[in-house]
């Protein structure tokens, strides 16, 4: 018998599991009571939700906006229509945003229009956010570049100058995978910096390289244990096409256009034959994504183009002191995490004053940055997947109290 879609067994098993949140919350302010229904609207897809029954459809709209002559675009998506909004006769019952968050995806080849990315936000205006989706420019190519973090800045300053968007200038960050790494890079900037509220990251990395050694090889280290996941594909082929901006030789991009084509449709086939139609610097990059010995990585990595090393050297977090951060982080990471390794978020979070991190470990219901469907009536629901429930209720609450002025 085929399974259920994923939206459909949500709605029909997470009511449950809401009521037992809301119990085990107690006599909770509504706040709590909000972020069981923002979880499980998160949770559903398009699927109905009390949430989505207590709100009405949020509006989303693309724009264009320039920041110190760079023009970029993006979607903002709105509880409701501005009008009043930023006022100072505003009504605290309006449907105005209550504080603003720039939602960055990782490097996917839909960017800002991702169906995940696009039901997030809805959800976050939903409960009274606005949220800004910029364009990145690069990543529905799979490309990544240092570049990224100004996008991200520039979209901070943007949306948390508009106090009809920000009041009281209530603005912060929320990055999946990849991109957690430009967006604290961004919250860095002495512009921006003290203005930063919170970010929050979902599957990030700390130290980029070590991430390069797991998604290439599936190694990771965690307490002097080494631990092997099988890999997701996503991290070697964002790795070949980002870069494709350090080669010379156009007719590359065909070749590992071929090897994605090929390597999709039968996972075990051997590439090597269209890898010997690569140039010397193609190759490079090749070898360093096929390899699955990590005792070969530093040296497979010092043979990628020179101007592609010192790129990545940019983006890696564990070569910037993170100290001066002022945003407070939430980190949440799952352990069956396939692209980046769970350790990275704890990483992370031990690289920024104490205190200023929290990091949610998530055990079942969550990959990479997927949500899957628990199965209420069994031991293991008990065991895990009320736990990660609890968790993902404790990072949204965290979420919703940024909201506040107080916060």
């Amino acid at each position: 018998m085929a399974s259920a879609p994923r939206s459909r067994l949500w709605r029909v098993r997470f009511p449950l599991a809401v009521f037992m949140l809301i119990a085990l919350a107690g006599c909770a302010p509504a706040r709590h009571y909000e972020a069981v229904l923002v979880l499980q609207d998160f949770a559903s897809g398009p699927a109905d939700s009390w949430l989505k029954q207590k709100t009405p459809e949020p509006i989303r709209h693309a724009l264009s906006y320039t920041v110190a002559g760079r023009v970029h675009h993006a979607d903002l998506y709105l509880p409701d229509a501005l009008e009043g909004c930023g006022m100072p006769d505003q009504k605290p019952a309006s449907r105005c945003p209550r504080a603003a968050v720039v939602a960055v995806p990782g490097a996917v080849p839909l960017g800002k229009d991702d169906p995940r990315l696009v039901a997030f936000a809805t959800t976050l205006a939903r409960a009274g956010f606005a949220v800004l989706a910029p364009e990145i420019v690069g990543y529905r190519e799979l490309r990544i570049r240092p570049a990224d973090a100004q996008d991200i800045a520039d979209a901070f300053t943007y949306v948390a100058s508009r106090r009809e968007l920000a009041p009281d200038g209530r603005a912060g960050m929320f990055a999946f995978s990849y991109s957690v790494g430009p967006a604290l890079l961004a919250a860095l900037q002495d512009d921006i910096r003290n203005r930063v509220r919170f970010v929050v990251g979902v599957g990030g990395y700390h130290d980029l390289r070590r991430a390069m050694r797991f998604f290439t090889t599936g190694w990771f280290d965690h307490d002097g244990h080494s631990q092997r996941i099988t890999p997701d594909d996503t991290g070697r082929m964002v790795l070949a096409y980002s870069s494709l901006d350090y080669l010379e030789n156009e007719a590359d991009r065909d070749v590992f256009d071929r090897m994605v084509a090929e390597r999709t449709r039968t996972p075990d086939i051997d590439l090597s034959p269209l890898a010997g139609k690569l140039s010397e610097g193609a190759r490079a990059v090749y070898d360093l994504a096929v390899n699955d010995d990590p005792a070969r990585f530093d040296a497979l990595f010092a043979q990628l183009p020179s101007r592609m090393r010192a790129d990545i050297d940019q983006l890696d977090l564990a070569r910037h002191d993170l100290r001066p951060l002022k945003a407070r982080l939430i980190l949440v990471h799952g352990f069956n995490d396939n692209l980046i390794p769970w350790p990275e978020s704890q990483a992370l979070a031990a690289a920024v004053p104490e205190g200023q991190a929290r990091v949610f470990l998530i055990q079942r219901v969550l990959g990479h940055v997927d949500l899957s469907a628990p199965r209420v009536f069994t031991w293991r629901f008990w065991r895990e997947d009320l736990p990660d429930l609890w968790r993902l209720w404790r990072v949204i609450d965290l979420l919703l109290a940024e909201r506040e002025a107080d916060a």
